[in-house]
Formats: C-alpha cells, structure tokens, sequence
C-alpha cells in the first residue's frame, strides 16, 4: 500500500494583528488554525500544500479578517475537528462561549458532564486545532486568572480584550 494515501491538507498563511496565523482545511472543513510558534506535536496534521484556491480557506480568511477588524462576532466557517471523543467534547463546548464572555475549565467539564475532569479539560483545550474560531482563548482559571494558551499569554490577552470592547477595534 503507498504511503501517500491520504490527500495533503491545504493551508494558506494569513497576517493578522496578532501574527501570522496558518489555516489548515479539509474539503469538509477548517481543520485547523496554527500560531506563528505552534509546536508542531500540538496539532499533527500531515502533509500540507500551499492553496491559493479552496472554499474553506478563503471564508475562514474573509471571516478572521472581518473578526480581526471588530465586523464579526460569530463564525459560519464549517471546522472539521479530528480528535478523541472527550476532546471533541469540549472543543464542542467552546463554541458555545459568546463572544466577549468567559468561562472557566471548570465549567466546561460541569457541562460536558465531566464535572471533575478540569485538567483534563484543560489538556483537551491546550490541543484545540482551531484556534479563535472555536475560542480557547475564552476559557480561564476559576480565579479569573489567564492561564496558559498555545499563542502565548500576551495574545490570548490581547484576544479578550479585542472582544470585550468591539467598538474600540472597530474602526480597523
């Protein structure tokens, strides 16, 4: 059997005001959205090629961008997660977090119905594929403390910020 049995990913590159982020689609959906320092062991994905013409990577750009310039608040880009069950659980979960709003690794592992699975909730949430769109960033200590975050604590910072004061990043 050949080993080059699984199609290659495509991926684009797109700059934001928090780095330049890479975008990693299936044909069923956005897979992942990588940091500029993303360990590679943090999401394996496989081989990956350039795409400067897919329909998955070009909404997700269109809809970082608008988000990125404070004209979206939720995301319609479909994501094609690949992970175990209990992670697809709570990656499940953070999309309901609205924006501007928080929660605490506790209280996903209370919804997911896991309500003592806090670390391994946090564990779960350090390897969400798609970053922003299924918002990790969003998730924080009971204390209300950052805790640790894959883009780096200045960005997850930076993240909040942008969504608790939309107006403020409004203007581009």
């Amino acid at each position: 059997m050949s080993m080059r049995t699984a199609k290659p990913l495509a991926a684009r590159r797109l700059s934001s005001p928090i780095g330049t982020l890479t975008l990693v689609a299936r044909d069923a959906g956005l897979a992942a959205v990588l940091w500029p320092d993303d360990a590679p062991t943090r999401v394996p994905l496989g081989a990956m090629d350039d795409a400067a013409d897919h329909p998955i990577l070009d909404l997700a750009e269109a809809q970082l961008t608008e988000y990125f310039r404070g004209e979206r608040t939720e995301f319609t880009v479909p994501l094609d997660f690949a992970g175990t069950a209990f992670q697809r659980q709570v990656w499940a979960a953070l999309l309901t977090i609205p924006f501007g709003q928080t929660r605490s690794y506790a209280a996903i592992a209370a919804q997911i119905g896991r309500p003592t699975a806090t670390r391994a909730v946090g564990a779960a949430n350090g390897r969400n594929p798609i970053s922003i769109l299924a918002p990790c960033h969003r998730v924080i200590g009971a204390s209300g403390k950052l805790t640790g975050f894959a883009g780096g604590l200045g960005v997850k910072k930076w993240l909040l910020a942008h969504e608790s004061s939309d107006a403020t990043f409004a203007s581009g």
